[in-house]
């Protein structure tokens, strides 16, 4: 298993455990008490640093990426994560190996039809400056539809930067 899968499963259950924690205190109040972020200031500070490691790991990791074959130019599979009424805005999921790939496809079909994929290789960093002049790009869905873990484009940078 890849770093970054590591870091981004740690992420997420980190996460998930806060938020557990965060709905037991609202069930009894509309607010958070004042003491919640010092008792859990590790646990915050914690995850604050996965994430950090997340960003300089993703501008290097090479990942899968999925395009549409069967259009005339390369079409990069793309979600859209914005409501209706918005400009629409959109993530790239990328894939940190083949399996994670070939389950994200099954999907894909089930929702866009009888579409042929396929499958390339690129580093974080490219995708970021491909789709950099776009607007609506967000940033990058590691894993989906499997996890639910967006990184935003302007978060993934190189140590050296």
């Amino acid at each position: 298993m890849s770093e970054l899968k590591q870091l981004v499963e740690k992420f997420i259950e980190l996460d998930n455990d806060l938020n557990a924690k965060i709905e037991k205190e609202l069930e009894n109040s509309e607010e958070l008490p004042e003491s919640f972020e010092d008792d859990n200031k590790e646990q915050i500070e914690e995850l604050g640093e996965i994430y950090h490691e997340i960003e300089h790991q993703v501008f290097n990791e090479e990942f899968i990426i999925v395009s549409n074959a069967l259009s005339e130019e390369k079409e990069v599979v793309a979600l859209i994560v914005s409501e209706e009424d918005e400009d629409e805005e959109f993530v790239i999921p990328v894939y940190t190996d083949e399996k994670e790939a070939e389950e994200a496809i099954a999907v894909f079909k089930e929702q866009f039809g009888e579409n042929e994929f396929e499958c390339d290789k690129k580093v974080g960093s490219e995708i970021i400056a491909d789709y950099s002049d776009d607007e609506g790009f967000i940033g990058l869905a590691v894993n989906a539809p499997q996890w639910d873990f967006v990184i935003g484009s302007e978060d993934v940078h190189d140590c050296c930067e």
